[in-house]
């Protein structure tokens, strides 16, 4: 039996956290050993999710398998996002990466690389939530 090469990345989103496997295939997307349609509830998340694919015109190179945890769907698919495009990165590790048609030139120009930092901001005390302030009374 033939040893496949598997490429692996994390991807961070929020409070989500995706982990992927990134092994040759036929392009079946799994989430949490779901089909990707059925795990998610809007067609943009899914196509959200396989923007790094498509840029790269992988969409039936690799089958992939995500394991997410934590926060929304939203949340999910953006971590998922991240996750395939640094596995992709991995994949194209070998091939000069200052040429205009490397996996890192197409991925970092369309901002698929970039790890989205905002995140819920904590609660303080005496408000109702980060910001909201009780209802002012004059009387």
């Amino acid at each position: 039996m033939a040893n496949k090469q598997v490429w692996t990345a994390t991807g961070r989103r929020k409070k989500s956290v995706a982990q992927v496997k990134l092994v040759g295939g036929t392009g079946n997307i799994t989430v949490n050993g779901v089909d990707v349609n059925d795990y998610f509830p809007f067609a943009t998340l899914v196509m959200d999710l396989k923007q790094p694919l498509e840029a790269t015109n992988n969409e039936n190179r690799f089958d992939i398998e995500l394991r997410v945890s934590g926060g929304g769907f939203s949340g999910q698919a953006g971590a998922s996002r991240l996750a395939i495009a640094r596995a992709l990165l991995k994949f194209d590790a070998n091939t000069d990466q200052t040429r205009e048609d490397s996996y890192r030139h197409i991925l970092k120009d369309s901002g698929f690389i970039t790890r989205d930092a905002r995140i819920k901001e904590r609660k303080k005390y005496g408000l109702k939530k980060a910001r909201r302030a009780p209802q002012f009374s004059k009387r």
